[in-house]
């Protein structure tokens, strides 16, 4: 390795060293964290004078991801807006209903309904503390324990993050290669629900095959007698919107916040009352940790660039072997790891490099991305942060997280295990998942 090299990952090891010092020793917010050591990294690269060169560099990576800050906002305004609309536990409550007496299938609905708010917002937080929250007691009057039913709400969470249509470390990925947000629908749909369906069945199943079928007492409250099928209308707008920019996106190119922004406006007049002021600001406090990530996460690419560590990292990427025995165990461990700080940060730190080392087709770079994803996304389970797990146990009712955490161990592993063949054979699955989806890249 030339002397370059060994200063470029010199300045990237102080930059990934005071991001977690920031984040685990001092407790930072995780975007702070990150600002910190970009600022390291551009002081040890020797990039901070001229000074408004660096603040241009770190004000440019900031807003980096502003598309991906733009669509969060808005999908969460949209999740918070239904939630107060009585729409989320009315759901829940015909779903339970209609399934109660088919173990299977109820357990594949639930698992659907925990996931909803991850889809739309990016995070597994916000998907265990709504419809988690939700679905807990109807687990636990089915038969599962408290410990599992913790594991499956943190679980369907964290793959509810992974899922179409706003993977957040997929778009952090696709936009650190130039990838747009384009074919990745399909697969990441299938990435997430397989291991999120057959997570809920080998946990829950032996549990609800011979618990009881939950009473109408038990369930989520319904509002849909009160209002009608109008309750509907939000959820219905926004999916005939997405199909509709997809089939026909001449016609309706709005993009996903205004999308969002339609279906929250609709929430207001089609079931409980409730001041969107007050939703509004709920729903951006509740993202503004995210975002905050998103910000934090684009000054650290902008400045690896800048000194020259991303590109030394792909490089060393490059020279391991490809295979079992190189580059994919290296993957599957070093993502969940650093995600255990946060699933973003690795995203972008290694799921860029990571991608750009991995054979670049137009279907190999989807699937290796939205696998990747998926991947990073575990981080979340990874402790002593393990914020899916943590709120999970908080909403059963359990002290000990580690309780809830060992259920999710082994889905964890095989979740890894699953994204690297997948990634194995990229070629193969891509060709059919996005023929399938109908994308070109």
């Amino acid at each position: 390795m030339s002397s370059v090299g060994v200063h470029e990952l010199i300045t990237f090891v102080a930059m990934t060293a005071v991001f977690c010092g920031g984040a685990f020793l001092f407790r930072l917010p995780i975007g702070i964290a990150m600002a910190v050591g970009s600022i390291v990294g551009a002081i040890v690269g020797g990039y901070v004078f001229p000074l408004p060169d660096l603040v241009r560099h770190l004000v440019e990576g900031m807003f980096a991801y502003m598309d991906p800050i733009l669509i969060i906002t808005c999908a969460t305004i949209f999740m918070f807006g239904i939630e107060r609309s009585g729409l989320l536990g009315t759901l829940a409550h015909w779903t339970i209903r209609a399934f109660r007496k088919r173990p299977f299938l109820l357990l594949a609905a639930l698992t659907v309904v925990i996931m909803f708010p991850g889809m739309l917002t990016g995070s597994s937080t916000a998907a265990v503390l709504t419809t988690g929250a939700l679905v807990a007691p109807v687990l636990m009057h089915l038969g599962v324990p408290r410990d599992k039913t913790g594991a499956i709400i943190a679980l369907a969470a964290l793959f509810g993050m992974a899922a179409p249509p706003v993977n957040i470390p997929a778009l952090i990925i696709g936009a650190g290669v130039d990838l747009p947000y384009i074919g990745l629908d399909v697969p990441l749909l299938v990435f997430s629900m397989v291991p999120a369906l057959l997570s809920t069945w080998v946990l829950g199943l032996p549990h609800c095959a011979r618990g009881a079928a939950a009473k109408d007492e038990d369930l989520p409250k319904s509002v849909l007698g009160k209002h009608g099928a109008k309750l509907f209308l939000p959820i219905a707008a926004v999916g005939a919107l997405l199909v509709g920019e997809r089939v026909l996106p001449s016609v309706f190119s709005l993009g996903l916040p205004l999308i969002f922004l339609i279906g929250a406006a609709l929430s207001i007049a089609t079931g409980e009352k409730f001041r969107i002021l007050d939703v509004s600001r709920d729903s951006v406090k509740t993202a503004l940790p995210i975002l905050g990530i998103l910000m934090g996460v684009g000054m650290f690419i902008q400045v690896m660039t800048l000194t020259g560590a991303r590109g030394e990292i792909v490089v060393q990427a490059l020279r391991l072997p490809r295979g079992w025995l190189g580059l994919y165990p290296i993957m599957g461990t070093s993502l969940p790891l650093m995600g255990a700080v946060s699933s973003f940060g690795a995203a972008s730190v290694l799921g860029v490099p990571y991608v750009l080392a991995l054979p670049t087709s137009s279907h190999e770079i989807i699937i290796n991305t939205a696998a990747l994803s998926i991947i990073a996304s575990l981080g979340d389970l990874m402790p002593p942060t393990a914020l899916a797990g943590l709120f999970a146990a908080q909403v059963v009712g359990e002290k000990n997280y580690f309780r809830v955490l060992r259920w999710c161990i082994v889905p964890g592993i095989l979740t890894a295990v699953f994204g690297l063949l997948i990634i194995a054979n990229a070629d193969v699955v891509g060709h059919y998942l996005v023929f399938l989806g109908g994308d070109s890249p």
